[in-house]
Formats: structure tokens, C-alpha cells, sequence
């Protein structure tokens, strides 16, 4: 007959199972946390992608293993797969969790030295601007080679309804939002050319959305003509506006034109800088369309 214990003498037996580790479960817990990170950062390596079978070998897991892991990863954003390749990249859910560590200060590291060649490519001042409530605030800015200079000094704040940078960070809002910007304040006019009427601007915001890039024709300063185009970050959201802006007696209207295509460069540059990589690339994948677990690249 088994001898029955006492009640103190039963819980403290409980509490000392207790404080003991949970043995094979809680090393098994540990090994899976250890071969995900491990996966993880062999998927950050390959900035192309990676496929099941060479995942696997690199981190010496076998396929099945590697697909559950990758499998449960995918699902919480943490990894994407490729539907046309199938290979596996970093997921949004990681950029995003990274995403507050991302300030103005590093912002600017990564700005300058493409805007210096911006700069350099142009001839015309080059800056990044960033939204600061209803207003647009230069962050970055570099001169150009050019004789007269119109970039703005750093730090300065700039209305959004009559500046390229400024509809470029507008069309970065929902509907609501833009519906709330042009109703919530007037649109004043700095020149004959500023944009004062509230469906006006929503319709330029829309081309700015439709075509990716936004012109200032002398609209906040009558003698000076911007360009600029939106910069994303990893989250695929707007981190902020690069553009280059001169006098309206060296960058016509033709001249801008041409010079658009260096600026939009800039921007896919600090884009790729700042993570973004525009990709057909989704998260998790549609039931019935991912890998089988059997059939492997």
C-alpha cells in the first residue's frame, strides 16, 4: 500500500519539482529557439534568397526539421517566401520590430552621401525632408556646383501643399488623412503658381501617387523649380522626400525632366539603404501553394 503523505511534507515536494528544470521538454524548447535564430540569420545572408535544400544544409538541419521551423516562421512575418522562386528572404514583421530604432540622426548618416552625389550629378542643391505634423522639416541637405544655390538650410520648415518634397510626403497619407490636411487649415498662396484649393491639391497628390514623383513649379518661391521623389524604408512605408531644387532660369521645365531620373536613383538608393527592396515577394502563402514538405527544390 502506497504511504500517504503529509500535506507540508506534499507541497514541499511540489515546490521543489517546481524549481527544478523541465528537463528534456525545456532543452528541446531551447534547441528549436537556437536552430530558428540560426535559420534566421542564414536567411539575412542571402539578400537574394534561399532556397529549402540549401537552408537546410547550411545550418545542418534536415529538410523536414528546416520546413516545420521555416514553416511557423513565415506564418508570423518573420520570413517571406518568394511565390515565383520559392526561396526565403527577411520578412516585414522583423523590419518592424526594428523600425523604432530608426531616427532622424540615422536618417541623415544614410542621406548625405547620396545626396552629395546627387548634388555633384546635378549641379543643384540636393536635400531629404521628413513630415513633422503638417509640416515638412529639411533634415539633410547638400549645395550644388551651380553659381546661385536655393537649397534650404537644415532644420527649416517648409509647408507641404507648395513644395515637391512636401506632395511627395502628402501622398504618402491615407484618404482620410489628406481630406483632413486640406480641410483643417488654409492652403495660402506664396506665389501665383501655389495650389490653394482643397480638391486642386488632392488631385496633384493623386498624379504625385499615380507617377512617383512630385514637381514644384516656382510654387513656393517664384524662382525656383524642385524635384523629388519618396525614400522607403524596410517596412515599405515613406521614411521621407529627396529632391533637388535650383533657379528657374537654369532648370526649365525640360531640364528638370531630365535631371528626374538622377534623383529617382538617389531615392531607390537610400530606399535599398534603408532595407526596402521592392520584390513580388509576399509573406505566407496562399493554402496549397508553398513547398511540400517532400518536394524540395
Amino acid at each position: 500500500m502506497k504511504e500517504m503523505q503529509s500535506v507540508p511534507a506534499k507541497r514541499k515536494q511540489e515546490a521543489e519539482d517546481a524549481s527544478k528544470p523541465a528537463g528534456g521538454k525545456e532543452r528541446t524548447g531551447v534547441q528549436s529557439l537556437k536552430r530558428a535564430f540560426n535559420i534566421l540569420e542564414e536567411v539575412a545572408r542571402n539578400r537574394e534568397g534561399i532556397n529549402l535544400a540549401e537552408l537546410g544544409k547550411r545550418v545542418g538541419l534536415h529538410n523536414s526539421t528546416t520546413f516545420h521551423l521555416v514553416k511557423t516562421m513565415v506564418s508570423l512575418g518573420y520570413i517571406m517566401q518568394s511565390r515565383d522562386t520559392k526561396r526565403y528572404r527577411i520578412g516585414p514583421r522583423l523590419f518592424v520590430l526594428a523600425a523604432s530604432s530608426l531616427d532622424e540622426i540615422e536618417l541623415v548618416n544614410v542621406a548625405t552621401p547620396i545626396l552629395e552625389d546627387l548634388a555633384h550629378q546635378t549641379g543643384e542643391g540636393a536635400h531629404f525632408a521628413v513630415r513633422s505634423g503638417d509640416e515638412v522639416v529639411i533634415v539633410a541637405k547638400i549645395a550644388g556646383a551651380g553659381a546661385i544655390q536655393m537649397v534650404d538650410r537644415v532644420g527649416v520648415v517648409r509647408p507641404a501643399h507648395t513644395t515637391a518634397l512636401g506632395k511627395v510626403l502628402l501622398a504618402a497619407l491615407t484618404t482620410e488623412q489628406l481630406r483632413r490636411y486640406v480641410n483643417g487649415q488654409p492652403l495660402r498662396a506664396f506665389t501665383p503658381n501655389s495650389i490653394t484649393e482643397p480638391e486642386a491639391l488632392i488631385e496633384a497628390v493623386g498624379a504625385v501617387r499615380s507617377i512617383g514623383v512630385a514637381y514644384d513649379d516656382a510654387e513656393f518661391d517664384s524662382e525656383v523649380r524642385c524635384v523629388a521623389m519618396p525614400v522607403y524604408d524596410f517596412t515599405g512605408q515613406v521614411a521621407g522626400a529627396l529632391g533637388i531644387s535650383g533657379p528657374i532660369w537654369r532648370l526649365s521645365i525640360q531640364v528638370l525632366q531630365a535631371k528626374t531620373e538622377l534623383v529617382k536613383r538617389a531615392a531607390a538608393r537610400m530606399s535599398g539603404k534603408l532595407g526596402w527592396q521592392t520584390t513580388s515577394e509576399t509573406g505566407v502563402e496562399d493554402e496549397g501553394e508553398g513547398e511540400d514538405e517532400e518536394a524540395v527544390e
